[in-house]
């Protein structure tokens, strides 16, 4: 059964737009090379209801192990360390 991981983005005062293009490309381009991940959006919140948050993740896998995978993917733990740095997060599984 399917897993939905998704992660709320805040970036902190004074990341400029340039350098979080470059964390939502980072974002997007492990579609490419994580295996397992069937879906990947990444985007810019439009609306007033996500409590500051102003990005989202959403990532749709094949299963829980492939979460997993994902989590300690290389090229994953090269995208979140820089952006654990400039951004709060909120992450959540569900599904599987």
């Amino acid at each position: 059964m399917a897993v939905e991981y998704m992660v709320w983005i805040r970036f902190n005062d004074g990341v400029d737009d340039r350098r979080i293009a470059g964390h939502l490309a980072g974002l997007k381009g492990l579609a490419e090379t994580v295996p397992g991940i069937v879906d990947l959006t990444v985007g810019e919140n439009f609306t007033d209801r996500a409590r500051g948050f102003t990005h989202g993740l959403l990532v749709r896998l094949e299963s829980r192990k492939d979460l997993d995978r994902y989590l300690a993917h290389p090229d994953h733990v090269a995208v979140a360390g820089p952006l654990k740095q400039d951004a709060d997060l909120m992450a959540m599984d569900i599904g599987g």
